[in-house]
């Protein structure tokens, strides 16, 4: 090959390695990180895909009844409370005039369509009878058993190609205890 042969290709593999690298870079799903509000330590990083919901369900410190809040993530990474769920009217639960709307299903109160961005939020985790549990894709972990009477942050993110593979190398290691 020509000398000038040799640098046009170098030049073009040196193309298709950098639009490799940027098409990895380029933004391609989003997590759910739940992190030691303190410690920043992950308990739980889940991905989502935009739309698709969680569920944090818990049972109301002053009546003791279950409540379900459904949250999703858009396509930024931004928290959004869908529904709520709840048995009867407690403290503290409620319409809150012009979001969503008020149905009966069977015994439970619902709030639906609610879409109201929550942003990251930080939760007091109850005591192991409050049952702070996060449902997602048929899988439950109770975060009153992992981290009792702790703050913990809740947050959504964008991760690009690149990380996405990475975690299909490496599994996240705050997710191998997923299931209680």
């Amino acid at each position: 090959m020509t000398r000038p042969g040799k640098y046009i290709l170098f030049f073009c593999t040196c193309l298709v390695f950098l639009a490799v690298f940027i098409l990895l870079l380029i933004p391609d799903g989003i997590e759910l990180c739940i992190v030691g509000a303190e410690s920043g330590e992950p308990l739980l990083i889940l991905p989502l895909k935009p739309g698709e919901r969680f569920t944090l369900h818990y049972y109301h410190s002053v009546e003791n009844s279950p409540i379900w809040e459904e949250h999703s993530l858009d396509k930024k990474g931004r928290i959004y409370i869908e529904e709520e769920r709840y048995l009867k009217f407690g403290a503290g639960m409620g319409k809150m005039p012009g979001v969503g709307r008020m149905v009966r299903r069977g015994p439970y109160e619902v709030i639906e369509n609610m879409h109201m961005p929550t942003g990251n939020f930080i939760l007091r985790v109850g005591s192991p009878g409050v049952n702070h549990t996060i449902i997602w894709r048929g899988m439950r972990k109770n975060l009153s058993r992992i981290v009792p009477h702790r703050a913990v942050k809740f947050y959504g993110r964008q991760i690009n190609m690149l990380q996405r593979l990475g975690h299909l190398i490496v599994p996240y290691k705050s997710n191998l205890l997923l299931k209680d």
